[in-house]
């Protein structure tokens, strides 16, 4: 057992932070593009899905990033001294809507901060909630669930579920995970953390095999399908959970299974193996 004082940590819960960012055309395009969309936006477009997981970011100067270009612990987020960072998954609740030209404002909340150990070794979860408004009132909640580990070796994945363990997809949909796809989302995002762009970091520091994808990257394939898929066009709540990692480099498949209530999603590897699952209501 590592030396953890999760006492500590445990008193970042209830930390709140408020900040506000404008949902630009040049955001929004941006955006689009990620996901191979093109055209033009202007103030009072719909803005499109995921765009929550772009805004406000942590800006800070280079001599405050952490190893891994992540901004040092310790300030919003608590000081967890496990080097490894991953989504572990969350919930949306849609509530209203966001247009190009917003200005929006995110309040966030530590809900919680728990040590647990598994098969991988010790790991920490930090729970955050965050709400976004705008000048229409409410338009998303948030549940945001983060995992640290510690610099073990990667366990296997032969348990998780593959494709076989669900039905025929009613929709599947295939991409590749270019390294230029990763990259553009981690500069979208303004997100610095390396194993999503620095090949010789992530294998050399952390052992991973490659580039890991990133949680909200997955989430939003999964999102923009399931708002294509379903009428009314968004669904009122969106869970999503990481099941095992997915790296960049290989063919991606994006699924869904629609009935009269719901929409049950997932991203599969390459080999089928499910990395990302998801059910929208």
């Amino acid at each position: 057992m590592t030396d953890v004082d999760i006492d500590h940590l445990r008193t970042w819960i209830g930390r709140e932070r408020v900040k506000t960012d404008v949902i630009t055309p040049r955001l929004a395009m941006g955006l689009n593009a990620v996901f191979d969309v093109s055209g033009e936006l202007a103030d009072g477009d719909d803005a499109p899905a995921g765009i929550h997981w772009c805004l406000a970011p942590d800006i800070v100067p280079m001599s405050q990033l952490g190893p891994d270009g992540h901004p040092a612990r310790g300030d919003f987020l608590p000081p967890v001294p496990f080097p490894r960072r991953m989504w572990a998954g969350g919930e949306l609740t849609l509530q209203g809507d966001f247009k190009v030209g917003d200005t929006v404002s995110r309040h966030s909340v530590i809900e919680d901060v728990v040590l647990k150990s598994g098969r991988s070794g010790e790991m920490i979860f930090v729970t955050v909630r965050h709400e976004y408004s705008t000048a229409r009132g409410i338009a998303l909640k948030e549940r945001q669930d983060i995992v640290y580990r510690q610099m073990e070796a990667q366990k296997s994945v032969s348990n998780v579920a593959t494709l076989g363990d669900e039905p025929a997809a009613d929709r599947t949909l295939s991409i590749f995970g270019d390294p230029v796809l990763l990259f553009r989302y981690s500069a979208i995002t303004f997100n610095g953390h390396r194993i999503h762009y620095d090949q010789p970091y992530v294998t050399g520091e952390e052992g991973y095999p490659g580039l890991v994808f990133h949680g909200p990257l997955q989430a939003s394939y999964l999102l923009r399908m399931a708002i294509e898929d379903r009428d009314p066009p968004s669904p009122l709540a969106f869970a999503f959970r990481s099941v095992s990692p997915l790296f960049g480099g290989e063919a991606i498949t994006l699924n869904a299974i629609n009935d009269a209530t719901e929409t049950k999603l997932w991203v599969a590897n390459a080999a089928g193996v499910k990395t990302m699952t998801a059910t929208a209501r």
